[in-house]
């Protein structure tokens, strides 16, 4: 770990008296442990506001029995900006069952308690820890701007199901009070937040922000652009079908890149969201990936595993255009798809190579989907945005050559040993990149080739918004083809869902006999998580698909158990014993996320 202080952002008051600051502009409230790298997000939007001119401060895993660490820094200038961390504080305390995780990823040491006796009240990221953390910012200083963000805010910005208390839950923005909400991918909206309240102006009408408003405010505003009114809390709570008409109605403006105000009563109040904020240029992405950042955690954060993961990962594309039905990244980063330059993305591996501490392995290139770099739409201005379901759209241009010659630049870079590509994997595109996918296997791969067929049964793969088995076919066809061609002797690391919404202990048994006769071993897998943000989350709450028609939803724990059971059996004949074993991850789960998703 890095022993400067002044390399970090401040993390304490001495950190204040060292740089000679009396006050800082703004103090950044995380979930997290702070981990300086720009997988982090706190660190990220940090790095975006500092570069500014702001003093900036990061207020990471707050005791919340008292508002006394809010107090730390003093008040700032302009405001706190909230965030639960990198993953909802639900996911990162619940398993997709309501357990309670004995891990966290972002925590020191991956305890996710406080040091002292475990106490249900001392984890050290509390449920919901948006709404808590504006709640104890409030009285520490009652006047002060409290502006919430992050992927549980931008997730949680309208009704929501909360998995953890079977309901459904008004957005965070009415529950919290806060002043205002940020969705998406923050910068543009912080930038202009921090530059209106210097000046003291309005915040009202940013894009890429929610706000909330009594009826007295909604009707005195001028929104100047056309509104479009969601089912409301009391309509959703009524009847739980109207959930599905709203999140697909988000989803449908959100892909369509809509400039019309959305609007959803709730509680007394309306929530209104702005249009999205224009997502970044390639230019831009990389002057933020220039920034200063050390990719490594202050002493006070302890080892962290997640940063442990990542320290050597480089984030090479933002933002997804698969749509799946239970992820929510597209709706979290956008469907817009932006590279950053070969240049920039050398450039950082270079930074990262000539560290110390650097062992000579680039452990991942990639983001959301890894060989979505360098992929654009040749039409621009799609409305649809249905780039890859059900088939690949012929107006996707898709350039092999450009992440070849990456891996090639990246490759000569002076202390680079091993070069692998991590992430997750489509295997359509990869299909329409051989030389691509015999690079992979030949070369860049850590043992394993990430993918994710999720499941086998069309009917199933069609409610996930996903392409239909003949792909996974067509793909370990030409895997094999390669593998008999150089002798590779990668193994192929498949993502799977058990108790997707639609899918029954019928569809889990063919899963498996699929699986087997495919000779695909099981890795990783998890049971369906209803996670806000997502449309299957909406299948799974109204019983219903995206066309009205009954939906058969595994609820109870004994459902979903006998499915989970379909893949454990599989994976109970492959680790027979002194066979395989190491294989599949403790508890054979997938983990809860990755930094890169943010």
């Amino acid at each position: 770990m890095a022993d400067n202080r002044k390399s970090f952002l401040a993390t304490s008051s001495q950190d204040l008296k060292e740089r000679g600051w009396k006050w800082v502009d703004i103090v950044l409230v995380t979930g997290d442990a702070y981990v300086d790298h720009p997988s982090f997000g706190i660190a990220l939007i940090g790095r975006v506001l500092a570069k500014q001119g702001y003093r900036v401060a990061i207020l990471a895993q707050p005791r919340y029995d008292s508002p006394h660490d809010f107090r730390r820094f003093g008040r700032p200038r302009l405001f706190f900006g909230i965030s639960a961390g990198n993953l909802d504080s639900i996911v990162s305390n619940y398993t997709g069952n309501a357990k309670v995780r004995d891990e966290d990823q972002y925590s020191p040491g991956g305890d996710p308690y406080f040091p002292g006796p475990r106490l249900k009240t001392n984890r050290r990221r509390p449920d919901r820890a948006t709404a808590i953390y504006v709640n104890l910012v409030k009285q520490a200083y009652k006047e002060v701007a409290t502006i919430i963000g992050g992927v549980e805010a931008s997730l949680r910005r309208f009704c929501h199901y909360d998995y953890q208390q079977q309901k459904i839950r008004a957005s965070v923005l009415t529950d919290s009070k806060a002043d205002l909400l940020v969705y998406g991918m923050g910068e543009r909206a912080v930038i202009e937040i921090a530059r209106r309240l210097s000046h003291q102006e309005d915040l009202f009408g940013i894009a890429g922000t929610c706000v909330r408003l009594s009826p007295q405010e909604f009707a005195g505003r001028d929104f100047g652009q056309e509104q479009l009114l969601l089912p409301s809390f009391q309509d959703i709570s009524r009847d739980c079908r109207k959930f599905m008409a709203a999140e697909l109605l988000v989803d449908q403006e959100a892909r369509a890149a809509s400039q019309k105000v959305l609007v959803q009563q709730q509680q007394g109040h309306y929530v209104v969201q702005m249009p999205a904020a224009p997502p970044l240029s390639s230019a831009e992405l990389d002057a933020i990936y220039a920034l200063p950042f050390t990719r490594q955690a202050p002493a006070e954060s302890g080892q962290v595993p997640a940063l442990e993961m990542i320290r050597n990962s480089i984030t090479i594309v933002r933002g997804c255009c698969g749509n799946c039905s239970f992820c929510a990244i597209t709706r979290h980063q956008g469907p817009a798809l932006v590279s950053r330059s070969l240049e920039s993305v050398v450039a950082e591996v270079a930074r990262v190579a000539a560290a110390k501490e650097f062992n000579g392995t680039i452990s991942d290139l990639g983001g959301p989907t890894a060989n979505l770099f360098g992929v654009s739409c040749r039409q621009g201005g799609c409305k649809k945005r249905e780039c890859l379901f059900p088939r690949i759209c012929p107006q996707l241009a898709i350039d092999e050559e450009i992440f070849l010659d990456l891996l090639r630049q990246v490759g000569k870079v002076k202390g680079v040993k091993h070069l692998f590509i991590s992430s997750g994997l489509r295997m359509e595109l990869l299909l329409q990149t051989p030389k691509l996918l015999r690079a992979l296997l030949n070369k860049h791969c850590p043992g394993m080739l990430k993918i994710a067929p999720e499941h086998t049964v069309d009917k199933v793969l069609a409610l996930m918004h996903k392409p239909g088995n003949h792909i996974l076919q067509d793909f370990l066809a030409a895997c094999g083809q390669v593998k008999r061609e150089k002798g590779s002797r990668i193994a192929l690391s498949a993502y799977l869902i058990s108790a997707h919404p639609g899918c029954t202990l019928a569809d889990m048994n063919q899963l498996a006999e699929d699986l087997k006769e495919l000779k695909l071993p099981v890795r990783q897998f998890q049971d369906f998580t209803p996670t806000p943000g997502t449309l299957a989350t909406a299948m799974y709450v109204s019983e219903v698909d995206r066309n009205g028609a009954p939906l058969y939803v595994a609820k109870n724990f004994k459902e979903r158990q006998l499915q989970r059971q379909c893949l454990q059996k599989n994976l109970a004949c492959q680790l027979k014993p002194g066979k395989g074993k190491g294989r599949v991850k403790s508890g054979q789960e997938r983990g809860p996320g990755s930094p890169k998703g943010r």
